[in-house]
């Protein structure tokens, strides 16, 4: 086991992907001022809907959050050359995962993964060339690396894959609904919208994704397949970057290639003038035990995590307990609304809710279909009007739709939202389960 995760190899592909990672984070935090995305989702809206139990992260007033964003990409750019690195890796970490946590009306997988990048990246040794850090303690310079440093990495891309691709192997998936829900509104593309509205292609982006989740890996670990394998992973993330616009995430999945292919390959592309480390030595750090059960401990909550909604009552797809934190992506489309209505315990008086008063549009969009989201708006309601002195119940009623299936209800108009707590770990009784047809 020493041997094996503290012999050192040529650090080429984290040097390189230090690099890349860095330009990643700043493009992404600079990018997210300047296409909206930060005016919608922390700057209109009244309240956020963050991760249960983070109440206390708020988005800033005013501008605060332009700068935020401005500052969180300027410690990306100094990930990306390397200057004053594991302060800045540490700091960019906190921020992207507060940001994270404060919100969940755009939710998306990648910010997942890029919160637990930057988290992993704090520990890696990614200064030691080609960078800032070297260039002011040149004493810091190295050319290799503990093999453990790219076995996380590897690791962690290897479990969002598998999971990814566990997730797809469900019936509606197999059938093609999802996927031809997501190209319903995609066939004007230009040169492909055609295709997309074929009975035939849908099945095509279905399994193509299904199997590319289970097999890219294991066509990247052997040296046979490994070419096929990069090729493959090229062509199915460009399209996913072009088509469905889904952030950083396809450059990040292909920047993780560098380490599944030999550190001699990328030192001959991309470091051609570093100097090539062959020795092979194992240098076994003092602390060696607390390391690896440090690592142990972080791949057994990542390998716990997506089976948790195994043990919780109901089917995921349709209460989403248990969704979130799990690589369930893009698998299933859905639509819906909720009405909720207050009652004045006193005087036992009725007012509906109207939502555009308290929502932006998309939050309105998502609240239709996220129990979590209904639950904590209910909160919400029930602490503006206790500041006006009213002691009130809160009564949802409202449809959903799974994959273009009937409607049906979600919530059980009977209970009282305001007065139940939300159960992380398992069903809440409150939601009515999905009748089969």
């Amino acid at each position: 086991m020493e041997k094996f995760l503290f012999k050192h190899i040529d650090n080429s592909p984290l040097i390189v992907f230090r690099i890349i990672f860095g330009l990643l984070l700043f493009l992404e935090s600079v990018g997210a001022i300047f296409t909206g995305w930060v005016t919608k989702t922390l700057v209109e809206p009244k309240f956020t809907f963050n991760f249960i139990g983070f109440d206390f992260l708020q988005p800033l007033s005013g501008n605060g959050m332009y700068y935020y964003y401005l500052v969180m990409g300027l410690f990306g750019f100094c990930v990306m050359i390397g200057y004053r690195y594991r302060i800045a890796i540490l700091s960019f970490f906190i921020m992207w995962s507060a940001t994270y946590l404060m919100q969940k009306s755009s939710y998306n997988n990648h910010y997942y993964l890029t919160a637990l990048l930057s988290f992993l990246m704090i520990f890696q040794p990614a200064n030691n060339y080609l960078s800032v850090d070297v260039k002011r303690n040149p004493s810091i310079k190295s050319e290799s690396v503990p093999y453990w440093t790219s076995l996380i990495l590897m690791l962690q891309i290897g479990l969002v894959y598998f999971y990814g691709g566990v997730a797809k192997i469900y019936p509606d998936w197999l059938q093609a609904i999802p996927a031809k829900l997501f190209l319903s509104s995609k066939t004007n593309y230009p040169l492909v919208g055609e295709l997309f509205s074929t009975n035939w292609f849908p099945f095509i982006l279905s399994y193509g994704g299904l199997f590319f989740d289970l097999l890219i890996v294991p066509l990247l670990l052997f040296k046979r397949t490994r070419v096929f394998g990069f090729c493959l992973s090229l062509f199915f993330h460009l399209f996913n970057a072009i088509i469905f616009q889904v952030g950083i995430f396809p450059f990040l999945s292909l920047a993780f290639a560098l380490f599944f292919f030999e550190p001699k390959t990328v030192h001959r592309i991309f470091l051609r003038k570093k100097t090539y480390y062959s020795k092979n030595e194992v240098f076994v750090p003092k602390m060696k035990k607390q390391f690896i059960v440090f690592l142990g401990l972080y791949f057994l909550v990542q390998l716990s995590l997506p089976l948790r909604h195994w043990i919780i009552k109901e089917n995921v797809l349709w209460t989403e307990e248990g969704h979130r934190l799990s690589w369930r992506m893009m698998l299933r489309s859905k639509t819906g609304h909720q009405n909720f209505v207050v009652l004045d315990k006193k005087t036992n008086r009725k007012e509906s809710i109207w939502l555009p008063n308290y929502l932006t549009e998309k939050q309105r969009r998502v609240i239709g279909t996220k129990p979590d989201m209904i639950w904590q708006f209910s909160q919400r309601l029930k602490k503006e009007y206790a500041k006006e002195g009213k002691n009130i119940a809160i009564y949802v009623s409202g449809k959903i739709s799974v994959n273009g299936k009937d409607y049906q209800p979600l919530v059980n108009d009977t209970i009282d939202l305001a007065s139940v707590k939300w159960d992380h770990f398992k069903h809440n009784a409150w939601l009515l389960p999905e009748k089969e047809k």
